[in-house]
């Protein structure tokens, strides 16, 4: 039960850099769909992939893609929210040992700077928070029009434990691995 729910927890702190990292790219449409965006994180426990979701995640962004150095953006995303599909696990990952909820509450990421790479490619750089750690990071987004939205998706892989997420005997990476993906799909309609 600890093994499954250490990797749910790697998951999660993916998923809310994910979210946090594509919300920065698409600030040209500031009203975020929250029905149709998605934060997930995947780790690894005992190498078998484990994928969990953020249900609860605010953000505020300003994106031209013409303008994209203009752009900024800031992801909060509700620790407590994550989850595994079991209540036991959801309750392990919030408690101390992973996301300490109680103590903090919400993830986050502000944006830095947006560069373009090519096409509808942008690297996204700002500072993702988490158990308050912090760490400056940068996200590829690929953005998208369709219609009246902007998409925008992305994978950020990052390292658990630089965030002490998993502490006491979760630090052991042999169970569950270090590195979390994060995922995101962000939804935006236009002001």
């Amino acid at each position: 039960m600890k093994a499954s729910l250490p990797r749910h927890l790697s998951r999660y702190l993916l998923a809310a850099f994910a979210a946090t990292s594509l919300v920065a790219a698409g600030s040209a449409f500031a009203q975020v769909d929250l029905a149709k965006s998605t934060i997930t994180a995947t780790s690894k426990q005992m190498n078998v992939p484990v994928e969990g979701t953020f249900k609860k995640f605010s953000a505020q962004v300003s994106f031209d893609p013409a303008k994209p150095a203009a752009g900024s953006a800031q992801i909060t995303v509700d620790t407590g929210s994550y989850d595994l599909g079991d209540p036991s696990y959801n309750d392990q990952v919030a408690g101390k040992d992973w996301f300490d909820a109680k103590t903090y509450p919400t993830a986050t990421f502000v944006s830095s700077a947006i560069a373009p790479v090519g096409g509808t490619q942008f690297n996204v750089t700002g500072k993702l928070t988490i158990k308050g750690k912090s760490q400056t990071l940068t996200v590829p987004v690929t953005v998208t029009q369709q219609g009246a939205t902007q998409v925008f998706d992305g994978t950020l892989p990052i390292k658990r434990l630089q965030f002490d997420i998993g502490t006491g005997e979760w630090k052991d990476t042999s169970t569950v691995a270090d590195e979390v993906a994060i995922k995101f799909h962000l939804v935006t309609a236009k002001r």
